[in-house]
């Protein structure tokens, strides 16, 4: 299905940014690229996934 994504191959401001605290923050894009949902409650999950109530919205495109 998806190839493994090698962390060492991950791109700042594509992949990932820093944010003022000095956190890694994953984009959305390398959460479309991952391919699934990690249920984390992500800043940029792009599946909708809710960690207070540990459901998924339905996304806008279907």
């Amino acid at each position: 299905m998806n190839e493994q994504i090698n962390p060492n191959n991950l791109k700042e401001g594509e992949d990932f940014y820093y944010t003022p605290e000095g956190y890694k923050c994953f984009t959305e894009k390398y959460h479309l690229k991952r391919g699934y949902c990690c249920k984390s409650g992500c800043r940029h999950c792009p599946y909708g996934f809710d960690k207070k109530t540990g459901t998924t919205k339905k996304n806008k495109n279907g």
